[in-house]
């Protein structure tokens, strides 16, 4: 539904986007995810047509959005990072505009506005003034608009931005169910948010992609060895002495020794795994093992991993 090629974006002598490609399936929730100023929002204007690149196109919903931009908007939804709201309007009298401008009229009108007011869960405050509502509401209200004329394809920049922790929960919510019937892109700062809502993610970082995967896809992209959690009861010193004698052991963290039972991060190399030496030199020591598991890299580390490769490659 959506397919980014060689897209590029130079503000003066500044490069907010670097041939970016990329590619989001029918069905999908891809996560646009990158730090501040990465260059997340900049491809969603082009994407969504407010922004023309300086290199590069992209396919939306099977139209190219150099060729026929007024075609691509009729079949995009679109809530940007500042919420497009009239704060002095009733909620029912925005959707009423924003739908007559999308074209719709009469009966196509009303049953869109009623669907996306039971979508958003709007209702209760459909006579509302906006300035009224809470930040919850407003984001509903503008994903509302978003939706009004049934898009194909949903792209949300930064849409739980300043919401509290039970507001995220709705807005996840409502996204994951816009996804079974819309491919949905949304850009986040906020790892969590991706990795709980997001089928995909595509990393940015200075204005390049730098991962392009799965969760399971990105971590694998970004370990460089093998790490075992392993606690059991004893002295941590004597513990540890022992764990060096395992040669395929190349480093030993010890992450908490509070407990008079040490944590241990043990690090060897690719496809490597310690579960059975570790394991037969607990048994030998009679110790009382506590864990011994895998401990793959948690998102907030991969991210790290990835956009820390990427910024040591540009400034060699």
């Amino acid at each position: 539904m959506i397919k980014a090629s060689g897209l590029s974006m130079h503000y003066g002598p500044v490069k907010a986007l670097n041939d970016v490609s990329f590619e989001v399936n029918k069905g999908e929730i891809v996560g646009l995810l990158g730090p501040n100023g990465a260059g997340k929002s900049t491809a969603m204007k082009i994407l969504t047509t407010y922004l023309y690149p300086s290199k590069g196109s992209a396919i939306v919903a099977g139209i190219d959005i150099l060729k026929d931009p007024v075609a691509v908007r009729k079949k995009i939804g679109y809530l940007p990072e500042v919420l497009p709201l009239y704060m002095d309007m009733e909620v029912r009298t925005y959707l009423n505009f924003v739908g007559t401008a999308r074209g719709l009229t009469g009966m196509k009108l009303k049953e869109r506005t009623d669907a996306v007011l039971d979508a958003t869960g709007l209702r209760p405050m459909y006579r509302k003034v906006i300035r009224e509502l809470s930040k919850g509401y407003r984001q509903r209200t503008g994903i509302a608009q978003a939706l009004i004329h049934d898009p194909e394809v949903i792209i949300l920049d930064e849409p739980t931005s300043g919401l509290d922790p039970h507001q995220i929960l709705e807005i996840r919510d409502l996204i994951s169910d816009l996804a079974k019937e819309k491919t949905v892109m949304l850009s986040t700062h906020i790892l969590h948010e991706v990795e709980s809502t997001a089928d995909r993610i595509v990393i940015i970082n200075r204005g390049e992609i730098v991962g392009d995967g799965t969760i399971d896809e990105l971590r694998h992209k970004a370990k460089d060895g093998e790490r075992t959690s392993f606690s059991a009861e004893g002295d941590r010193k004597d513990i540890e002495a022992k764990l060096k004698g395992i040669a395929a052991i190349k480093h030993i963290e010890c992450t908490d020794e509070s407990s008079g039972c040490p944590d241990f991060l043990l690090y060897s190399g690719t496809g490597t795994s310690l579960w059975r030496e570790v394991n037969e030199l607990a048994q030998a020591q009679k110790w009382a093992v506590k864990q011994l598991g895998d401990k793959p890299l948690t998102l907030e580390e991969t991210f790290l991993t990835l956009t820390e490769k990427a910024g040591q490659a540009a400034t060699k």
